[in-house]
């Protein structure tokens, strides 16, 4: 590195140190071995000790606990009770926040998001590229997550195949709720799933008959990482700590045609609490929006 980029770099860092830690550029991103790809495309799963710095964890936990004290988006829709059907933000059991990077921009330019799309490019190829994003909040004492697999969630017209990227900003381990995985059940189809409770207000999904006999728990530092497929049945147990359990989750796909799901899944025909206030946030051009966007899907991709 040039010493004008060190001196700018090093500028820029002093006079807006959150942007600066946001930024990637010039830092070279890290790759996965080939014994640990291998891995994942026998197991479906992976984990890996660190994929990003001990530094970083820190300023996305202070971003992460800011924007859940502050409740942002859930007039849109895009914080919500995964476990629960409350209209009550105070009432909320397992906070979840879609696109946290619409509330904190720097969260888009993180040495995580670097070696996370580099990463899942060696696991999908080339054109795998950043999807979705969620923040996870599992309260202290809080419910456990049921077995599921992410595809489940999946909206009729959905053309991807995807992997799941989740870090969590503390240690993790089985008394605050670390991941579970099931080797190898990405090989199967989509098993049938229903709402928690069978309450179909409750976004949270349930896959039904799971033998988690040969389930495999994922401890993992702060700044760890666990990797998994759209088919890979999953789970996290209750928090029984007295601290929260954070994570942070980037989702990569790659679209093509013979992954199209082409009608909804029973289980996603009714309408969640999250929905309801996702569509009240849009405006009557939007909305008209979103309906020529489905219509589009419909023609483009039967």
């Amino acid at each position: 590195m040039q010493r004008l980029q060190v001196l700018e770099m090093a500028s820029e860092m002093f006079s807006n140190p959150r942007q600066a830690l946001g930024k990637t550029t010039g830092i070279a991103t890290k790759r996965l071995s080939q014994d640990e790809i291998d891995r994942f495309n026998a197991a479906g799963f992976l984990a890996i000790d660190e994929i990003t710095t001990p530094d970083e964890v820190t300023w996305i936990r202070g971003i992460y606990d800011r924007l859940f004290a502050e409740k942002v988006g859930w007039d849109k829709g895009d914080l919500f009770d995964f476990a629960g059907d409350t209209d009550d933000r105070e009432k909320v059991r397992l906070p979840q926040l879609l696109n946290p990077s619409r509330y904190e921009p720097a969260l888009a330019r993180t040495q995580f998001r670097a070696n996370a799309e580099a990463m899942a490019k060696q696991l999908l190829g080339p054109r795998a590229y950043l999807i979705f994003e969620h923040a996870m909040m599992k309260p202290a004492h809080g419910a456990e997550t049921a077995w599921h697999q992410d595809c489940a969630f999946y909206a009729r017209y959905t053309n991807y195949r995807a992997v799941t990227i989740w870090m969590p900003l503390q240690p993790v381990n089985r008394e605050n709720g670390c991941m579970e995985f099931i080797p190898a059940s990405d090989e199967q189809e989509v098993v049938t799933h229903h709402h928690l409770n069978d309450d179909p207000r409750v976004h949270g999904l349930e896959a039904t008959g799971v033998d988690s006999s040969k389930a495999v728990l994922c401890t993992l530092p702060a700044g760890g990482a666990t990797f998994h497929g759209d088919r890979t049945l999953h789970h996290a147990g209750p928090n029984l700590s007295s601290e929260p359990r954070r994570a942070y989750a980037l989702v990569f796909g790659v679209r093509d045609r013979q992954y199209t799901l082409h009608e909804d899944y029973p289980w996603n025909r009714g309408t969640t609490a999250r929905d309801e206030r996702a569509r009240k946030a849009l405006g009557p051009v939007e909305r008209s929006a979103a309906a020529v966007k489905e219509w589009a899907k419909a023609i483009l991709r039967h």
